[in-house]
């Protein structure tokens, strides 16, 4: 949608591209009119198994329980991705009677929020997630000599509708594909402190992709995965994303480590923030904030830690921390997660995620403006950041069948 502009205004990228915008951890880092709050969405979401402890003899009964910690049945024909909860008191078998005969049967359970989560073979998962992103920063501009503007003061906010889909298929119990795709709905303003706003807003399918997901460590103690894939974002760029996780099983938790780079190919040579659309006089104009002007690939990495923890039965808790350097900027985020999984084919899971400290404070970024006679962009100053923000809220609904 097309809006006047107060003074001028772009949702492109130089010279023929179009918009990316700054991202965390949930999306690619660099979105289109999109993914503001983060990194791809690598799935991550996991199967872990619940087992309960009954007994049954030929003329007595038993007391069993197993003090709340997770065991591990190493796998057959299925493999059981780390250890098993269980809800009693206490580790031992406390016999009420003397001594009998008895059995121990299992359940099992998947914790499907788990950040390991896969399908084992000929299994289907799907993680729909619904989440609510936003990116705001201060910006006072300085206009190169010969140039005038209205107003300097301003500030750019983003906020975002997204619907993502994941979905996966066991090829074998370690290996599976998956696929993804992601629309948004999203909302751009530059505030100016005394100018009328440029607003702008945009919807579509903004990203696809695909690739594999290998779990090459199942262990009593360890599990690792490693998954590669492609994504392609609408008019912004072509990537490849491989994402590194490992973690030791501890009780009723397992505390892992994650890597994750990103490749990403631009079809334009600079990406940023900005919005485009019509002067007062009916003339197109075109403002741009450029994080890179000089980028047709670039590099993304971040790494970090988290801890996912069975509370009980149904319930399951998850932390992150993660450091990331996204080309123009670094940023350390935290994100926390509450899943409830009342049976072994569905979950919700519910999660925060924001940026704690970034270094795009006090950077100065170059604006560009189109010019009204000839269409092309022309450098018009520097723009001073202050006050960096990202956040994100979502829910997850996830299956296996």
């Amino acid at each position: 949608m097309i809006k006047h502009l107060s003074m001028f205004a772009a949702l492109a990228v130089l010279f023929g591209a179009t918009p990316v915008l700054a991202a965390t951890n949930s999306g690619t880092r660099a979105a289109s009119s999109a993914d503001l709050t983060g990194m791809p969405a690598v799935r991550e979401r996991t199967q872990v198994n619940y087992e309960k402890y009954t007994t049954r003899s030929t003329t007595k009964t038993y007391d069993e329980a197993d003090a709340r910690n997770i065991y591990y049945t190493q796998p057959a024909n299925r493999s059981a991705l780390y250890k098993q909860y269980d809800s009693g008191n206490s580790a031992a078998t406390v016999r009420t009677t003397r001594a009998e005969t008895y059995r121990t049967e299992l359940k099992r359970k998947y914790y499907l929020a788990h950040p390991f989560f896969q399908p084992t073979k000929g299994k289907f998962g799907s993680v729909t997630d619904l989440s609510y992103n936003m990116n705001s920063y201060d910006m006072f501009l300085t206009p190169v000599t010969d140039v005038t503007i209205s107003d300097p003061n301003g500030k750019w906010d983003m906020s975002q509708f997204s619907i993502k889909e994941d979905f996966s298929y066991g090829i074998t119990d370690t290996l599976s594909v998956l696929a993804m795709a992601r629309f948004d709905m999203s909302d751009y303003k530059f505030d100016w402190a005394v100018a009328p706003d440029d607003t702008m807003d945009d919807s579509g399918l903004n990203l696809m992709g695909l690739g594999l997901q290998w779990r090459f460590v199942d262990t009593t103690d360890w599990i690792a995965t490693l998954s590669g894939y492609y994504q392609y974002q609408q008019d912004i760029s072509n990537n490849i994303v491989l994402d590194l996780k490992a973690g030791y099983k501890v009780s009723s938790s397992t505390i892992y480590g994650l890597v994750r780079g990103w490749y990403m190919n631009f079809e334009g040579n600079s990406y940023g923030n900005g919005i485009t659309g019509n002067t007062e006089d009916g003339k197109e104009a075109t403002f741009f904030l450029a994080y890179n002007t000089d980028a047709d690939n670039t590099f993304y990495f971040e790494g970090g830690v988290g801890v996912f923890s069975v509370l009980d039965e149904d319930w399951t808790l998850n932390f992150e921390a993660i450091v990331g350097n996204y080309d123009w900027h670094n940023q350390a985020s935290l994100k926390a997660a509450i899943g409830w999984q009342p049976n072994d084919w569905f979950a919700l899971n519910l999660y925060g995620k924001m940026a704690v400290w970034d270094s795009a404070d006090g950077k100065d970024l170059s604006f560009w403006q189109t010019d009204a006679v000839d269409g092309v962009f022309r450098r018009m100053g520097t723009a001073n950041i202050d006050n960096y923000s990202e956040a994100s809220v979502g829910l997850q609904a996830i299956f296996m069948f």
